[in-house]
């Protein structure tokens, strides 16, 4: 079947994700919703905020290049201090998360998993927009420091009853 086929392009992934307890303090919008000044006051005061991990030139001198090394070597040390404080944790075996969005009348599910970049370089994996070449590059630079994906790539699948029954839709 068509799902069959897709579901050689993902995988299950040992995720690293907030303790329960700490999710509220680390919770945060996407990085690239707020500028950096948005991101400094959403993270006053809340040293758990992912924001740091995120946007990491919030907690560098306001002139710094949000494109500079530091940052991503700061965004680097963010993530390992919630690591070594036990704020986040690593899940002990690869597993698929679910969630789903509701806004208004419309809800959204969908799952978070690894994904191919082969398969997303030929197209087989279809891109849904395209995004600047800066953008894409900060985003690269700050996976490589940080030796993790810290912001999820939005793909769209075709209904299927067999994934939304392990879904349980």
């Amino acid at each position: 079947t068509g799902c069959v086929y897709a579901m050689t392009l993902i995988k299950p992934l040992r995720g690293l994700r907030p303790r329960p307890e700490r999710a509220i303090d680390v919770a945060a919008p996407p990085y690239d919703v707020l500028n950096t000044a948005e991101a400094r006051v959403r993270a006053a005061g809340k040293p758990h905020s992912f924001l740091h991990i995120s946007k990491p030139e919030i907690d560098l001198p306001e002139d710094t290049d949000p494109y500079a090394p530091e940052v991503y070597a700061r965004g680097a040390e963010n993530l390992q201090s919630q690591i070594d404080d036990g704020i986040l944790i690593r899940e002990t075996e690869p597993t698929y998360y679910v969630y789903r969005l509701t806004m208004g009348e419309h809800t959204q599910t969908g799952l978070v998993l690894t994904g191919s970049v082969a398969d997303y370089d030929t197209n087989r994996i279809r891109k849904h927009e395209y995004t600047r070449p800066q953008k894409e590059d900060d985003r690269v630079r700050q996976i490589t420091a940080l030796n993790a994906q810290t912001g999820p790539v939005l793909l769209a699948y075709r209904s299927s009853a067999e994934v939304g029954k392990i879904i349980g839709q």
